[in-house]
């Protein structure tokens, strides 16, 4: 099965406005800021521009019936309606089409703050990111808000990401039971840093190990084999 143009995959989110009085269909209005966004136009106001300067055809092409396209208002009213986790997930889906995961392919889990994101006192934008190293692609990354922290970030980001036969791999802030639960239930396994200043983790840790390694040995020792 072929995969979902970029496009295609945005127009099967569903419209968060009200049916009635929609002049533009949703997916032209996301067509047109993913366009804006490749241009380098990083604000709504530039987007909005970039759809007055190239005109009727560059209208008609992203699937703006009227030959139109919407001002800042219309396209701040209208993406403020989309919940990020559902274009998070839409995103996810188009990388994870057109890209090819091995078994046992290792996703790093990592939690910076957006470059330039900061605003005089306004703080930067945090994200937490699941990056694929091999295939250097960045999987699907989510904002910590301000009341939560990386830790339950993490946890809806590997919600929405397929695990099955992977390994997360993460520093010792992810080093968590509920995380490890939950790429355990999706099929996946786990490495997590663990630090110095967690010695009665590290102590559990080496026990477990141990008790693995000597019920290998007592199981070699009894086969009749």
């Amino acid at each position: 099965m072929a995969s979902l143009t970029l496009f295609e995959e945005l127009a099967t989110l569903p419209d968060p406005r009200n049916s009635r009085g929609c002049r533009h269909p949703i997916s032209a209005i996301l067509g047109l800021v993913v366009v804006g966004l490749l241009l380098g136009r990083t604000s709504l106001a530039g987007i909005a521009r970039l759809g007055r300067q190239y005109g009727v055809s560059m209208a008609h092409a992203l699937g703006f019936r009227r030959g139109k396209t919407p001002s800042v208002s219309s396209l701040s009213r209208t993406l403020r309606r989309f919940h990020p986790l559902d274009v998070e997930s839409c995103l996810s889906r188009w990388v994870n089409g057109r890209i090819e995961l091995e078994d046992a392919e290792p996703i790093s889990l990592d939690g910076k703050c957006l470059r330039g994101s900061r605003d005089g006192e306004i703080p930067g934008q945090h994200l937490v990111s699941a990056y694929a190293s091999r295939k250097q692609a960045v999987l699907a990354q989510i904002r910590v808000d301000a009341k939560t922290n990386e830790h339950k970030a993490a946890l809806q980001l590997l919600g929405i990401l397929p695990l099955q036969n992977k390994v997360v791999v993460g520093d010792a802030l992810f080093c968590q039971r509920d995380l490890s639960a939950e790429v355990i239930a999706k099929g996946g396994d786990y490495i997590w840093m663990v630090k110095d200043n967690q010695p009665g983790l590290e102590i559990d840790i080496q026990a477990g190990f141990a008790h693995e390694t000597a019920a290998a040995d007592i199981a070699a020792a009894t086969s009749p084999w």
